[in-house]
C-alpha cells in the first residue's frame, strides 16, 4: 500500500519533457490573450519558479515520502473504509464519476486547512508567494505542501478504488494547475459555478482582503458554494497576487523558510520528554485549528489569519494569532542555541 501511494504521487515530471511542453502549449495563449498585458516571459522571480521545475525529480521523492505519512496521519482512510461497502454497490460505469467527486471533496478540505491552520500555511505560503501567475508559477510548491493530494488519494484507495484511478486523479489535479495559473484573460462566465476556471483560481491567489480565504476547490466550485468560500465578483477582476508576510527569494531559501524558529531538530535528543510534550502540544493545536476551520460559520473569516498573510482585524484576533505563531516555535531543546 505505501509503495503504491508513493508511486502514484511521485509521477514522472521530467524537466526535459515538461519545460518545452508547457512553454509551447501555454505561452502562445498568454501572448495572444494576456490577462495582464505587458507581463514578460522573463518576469521577476521566473528563475525561482524554473528552479522548482528543474528540481522536480528530487522534490518528488521528498513529496512522495511525506505524502505517505500525511496520508496515514490524516485518517482519511477511516471514512474511506466506511464508504467501501457503498462503493462496492455502485455500478462500474459510475465509479470514476463518484471517485472524482469524492477526491474533490476531500481535497477541498485539505486545501482549506492548509490556508487556515498556521502550521500548514507555513508550507503552503511558498506556493502563494509568487506575485505573477503564468505558465511556470504553478510549479512553485514546497515538497511538504505538495503532499496535499495524499488525503484524497488515501480515501479513494481505502474506499476500494485502485491506486491507478486515485493516482490518475492526483495527476490530473496537478496538471490542471498549470493551466489554471496561466496568464490568460478568458473569464468563461457560464462555467464559473460549474467547473474550475483560470479566473476562479486567480481570485484564490489574489491578495485582495475580500478574496483571501476563498475558492479552495480543485475541480468543482460546488464545495465553495456549499461552505461559503465562493468568491467570483462580476464587476472586477483579480489584480495583485502574493502574500503580505516576508518570503525569501530563491528556491533553497524558500524550502528552508517554513522551518524558521525550529532550529536543529537533533537537539530534541538531549531533552526527549520536553520535545515529546512540545510535539504533542503541536498535534493538539493543529487538531483544534482544523476543527475550528471546519466548523466556522459560512462567510465568516478565520479568527486566526493565514499565518500573517493579512493582519488580524482586531486586537483580540491579533493576540490569538500571536499565540498560535508562538506555539509553532520549538522548545529550547530543539533550538540551535540548545545544541550549542
Amino acid at each position: 500500500m505505501l509503495g503504491l501511494i508513493a508511486g502514484a504521487l511521485a509521477f514522472d515530471r521530467s524537466p526535459l519533457f515538461i519545460l518545452p511542453f508547457v512553454f509551447v502549449l501555454v505561452v502562445p495563449f498568454e501572448k495572444l490573450f494576456p490577462r495582464h498585458r505587458g507581463q514578460p516571459v522573463r518576469r521577476p522571480q521566473v528563475t525561482t519558479d524554473l528552479s522548482y521545475l528543474l528540481a522536480a525529480p528530487a522534490l518528488n521523492i521528498a513529496t512522495a515520502s511525506v505524502a505517505i505519512v500525511i496520508g496515514i496521519a490524516s485518517l482519511a482512510w477511516i471514512p474511506g473504509l466506511a464508504l467501501r461497502p457503498v462503493v462496492g454497490l455502485i455500478p462500474t460505469v459510475a465509479l470514476p464519476f463518484v471517485g472524482f467527486v469524492l477526491f474533490d471533496a476531500v481535497f477541498y478540505w485539505a486545501h482549506r486547512w492548509s490556508h487556515e491552520v498556521p502550521l500548514l500555511w507555513r508550507f503552503h505560503a511558498v506556493h502563494h508567494s509568487t506575485e505573477h501567475l503564468d505558465w511556470v508559477s504553478g510549479f512553485r510548491v514546497h515538497p511538504l505542501d505538495g503532499a496535499l493530494v495524499a488525503p484524497p488519494f488515501v480515501l479513494l484507495v481505502a474506499a476500494g478504488y485502485t491506486p491507478e484511478v486515485a493516482g490518475a486523479l492526483a495527476v490530473i489535479q496537478i496538471a490542471l494547475g498549470i493551466f489554471l495559473h496561466a496568464n490568460v484573460r478568458w473569464r468563461l462566465r457560464p462555467l464559473h459555478r460549474v467547473v474550475m476556471t483560470p479566473e476562479f483560481h486567480h481570485w484564490h491567489h489574489t491578495n485582495d482582503p475580500q478574496a483571501i480565504h476563498s475558492n479552495y476547490a480543485a475541480f468543482l466550485p460546488l464545495w465553495d458554494q456549499l461552505f461559503g468560500t465562493y468568491f467570483m465578483p462580476a464587476d472586477r477582476r483579480p489584480q495583485n497576487y502574493g502574500i503580505d508576510e516576508p518570503m525569501p527569494a530563491g528556491m533553497v531559501a524558500q524550502l528552508r523558510h517554513p522551518f524558521r524558529g525550529i532550529g536543529n531538530p537533533l537537539g530534541g535528543i538531549r531533552r526527549p520528554l520536553s520535545s515529546a510534550r512540545w510535539l504533542a502540544g503541536q498535534v493538539a493545536l493543529v487538531v483544534r485549528q482544523i476543527a475550528r476551520s471546519t466548523t466556522r460559520p459560512r462567510h465568516q473569516l478565520p479568527t486566526v489569519s493565514s499565518a500573517a498573510r493579512r493582519p488580524a482585524p482586531n486586537a483580540a484576533q491579533a493576540t490569538e494569532a500571536a499565540q498560535a505563531t508562538a506555539a509553532t516555535t520549538a522548545p529550547e531543546a530543539l533550538t540551535s542555541e540548545a545544541v550549542g
